[in-house]
């Protein structure tokens, strides 16, 4: 993901100006973090840290989404089809 694709997702679902911390933008974080260190992993199979690494991200993001999926479910609809995870 680029990072002006990036910077229009979280700009639509921030809470304030300076929003860092609400579920849905460190979903949104945890997203652009994932898909450039999966990218590395593919590349470099033997990075054993870095797999690592990427399996807490993504069960990191699950658990945001479990929480947005039960508290805040229009806002997950949303966040889900911005950032094309499920299909």
């Amino acid at each position: 993901m680029s990072k002006q694709v990036i910077s229009d997702i979280k700009s639509q679902f921030r809470i304030h100006p300076t929003d860092v911390g609400s579920a849905e933008v460190q979903v949104i974080d945890l997203t652009a973090k994932i898909s450039d260190l999966s990218k590395h992993v593919q590349g470099h199979k033997k990075d054993h840290s870095s797999q690592l690494g990427l399996l807490k991200m993504v069960n990191r993001r699950k658990r945001f989404l479990k929480y947005l999926k039960n508290n805040k479910f229009e806002v997950y609809k949303n966040l889900i089809d911005g950032l094309g995870l499920r299909k």
